[in-house]
């Protein structure tokens, strides 16, 4: 059965059967929450279907989640079953994002931890490609050693691409273009977190700075039809986290989710995950969520589909 029709007949089996990617993904929170509490033996409370921004998301998360999987143990479990997870959702090729804060979990800091991954891409080559990212946090952007930690991330030549987050107010993106620079020069992927509540022109701005390759979330660009023109001219492609726009508060609910608009004014989109474990939808449960919200026809899920292979 083909993509189309499985959407068209809501079987998700087929669905999932279908290759797709998943771009932005962070490691940390990567796998079901279910799957956590198997592991811990106790149901965990779930989230609000509403929170107030990436503030209301981390209240939950640091006071829930993050106990239970802040080690070294928690972690590994967390990105093994993450990623066989993806495998039976039919991501064929995952860009996961490791927190340079992870390091802080291996007495021998980011070669420990690069090895851990390299070990994950390594065995599970023969079902995805496996494209590790470095996570970097806005808020750690004052932090000497993290900052340096990062560079010398950059410099080992393993992460394909990086990835900036947290709120774009913490830190205004010339603070980042040292760190980027460097990461262009190792020839990695650049991303940003950016537009995911507001300011559609702020979006164009980071990617201006940090010479983006990719924009996390730039939902807002939707606001403005020559920053969309834009994007569109300069191929930035945006990585759309749907359920996670809803559940934050970005959008109000999925069918009036801006991604048609965006789609619409030749913005290239992908549709992705984000934390999986804290907003419960697969690759694959958002390309079927889109279709039965009436975002998009199954058809033009299949070309958003296809357009994200071939990136």
């Amino acid at each position: 059965m083909d993509f189309v029709e499985a959407l068209s007949t809501d079987n998700l089996t087929a669905i999932k059967a279908a290759p797709k990617t998943d771009v932005h993904c962070h490691a940390f929170f990567s796998a079901r929450r279910e799957n956590v509490e198997h592991w811990v033996g106790h149901p965990l409370t779930k989230p609000p279907l509403k929170m107030k921004g990436v503030e209301g998301m981390m209240e939950y998360a640091d006071a829930v989640l993050a106990p239970h999987i802040k080690h070294s143990e928690g972690f590994e479990f967390v990105a093994v079953s993450a990623i066989n997870d993806a495998v039976q959702d039919g991501v064929v090729m995952l860009e996961m994002s490791f927190d340079i804060r992870l390091a802080e979990f291996y007495p021998n800091g980011i070669k420990e931890l690069c090895a851990f991954i390299e070990a994950l891409v390594e065995r599970y080559k023969a079902q995805m490609d496996l494209r590790p990212e470095l996570g970097f946090s806005r808020g750690c952007a004052d932090d000497p050693k993290l900052m340096a930690l990062a560079h010398e991330a950059v410099e080992l030549g393993f992460f394909q691409s990086i990835d900036l987050y947290s709120r774009q107010e913490v830190c205004p993106p010339e603070v980042m273009k040292p760190l980027f620079t460097k990461a262009r020069a190792a020839g990695m992927k650049l991303k940003a977190h950016v537009g995911e509540f507001e300011d559609a022109e702020e979006i164009r701005r980071t990617v201006e700075v940090l010479d983006l390759d990719e924009v996390q979330h730039g939902i807002a660009a939707a606001e403005s039809v020559e920053v969309m023109r834009w994007l569109s001219e300069h191929h930035i492609q945006l990585n759309v986290c749907p359920t996670s726009n809803v559940m934050l508060d970005g959008v109000p609910d999925l069918a009036a989710h801006p991604i048609r608009v965006l789609f619409d004014n030749g913005v290239p989109v992908t549709i992705n995950t984000d934390d999986l474990m804290i907003f419960g939808q697969s690759v694959s449960e958002e390309y079927r969520n889109l279709y039965q919200a009436g975002v998009f026809s199954a058809e033009e899920l299949e070309d958003i589909r296809r357009a994200s292979l071939a990136r």
